[in-house]
């Protein structure tokens, strides 16, 4: 792969932006809450929801990128990190559902910090050139 092909990503863009803005947003939204010795509400919830449907879109642009022969840089790492990133949303409202006090805020504005670190990782991983 070449630098240019790097530059082509097609995880990188206006997608996952979206996508660490949202996370962030809720994460934002979560601290307040959990500062505030909130429990989870369904604003949390449904910023979740919205998290997981633009980490899912990105997940389908990677997969059909991958259908057409583009290639990671690190396929292993790569595919991990979606793994990874689609299921945190998810890990993030079970774990929220089985602590309704202001610690289940808490679990999910830390999930919600680690998805952009996650995504750009995903980036990373799909860049690297030739070790």
């Amino acid at each position: 792969m070449t630098s240019a092909a790097a530059a082509g990503s097609p995880v990188d863009g206006f997608l996952p932006t979206i996508a660490i803005v949202l996370s962030l947003a809720v994460a934002v939204w979560a601290l307040v809450a959990a500062v505030r010795q909130q429990p989870p509400d369904r604003i949390q919830f449904a910023g979740l929801a919205v998290v997981e449907v633009a980490l899912l879109a990105l997940t389908v642009v990677a997969l059909v990128a991958l259908g057409g022969g583009d290639r990671p840089g690190e396929p292993g790492a790569f595919f991990g990190y979606l793994v990874t990133l689609v299921c945190l949303p998810p890990l993030a409202w079970v774990l929220a559902r089985m602590e309704p006090t202001r610690w289940g805020s808490a679990i999910i504005c830390a999930i919600c910090l680690v998805t952009p670190v996650v995504v750009v990782r995903l980036q990373q991983t799909w860049e690297v050139v030739g070790g």
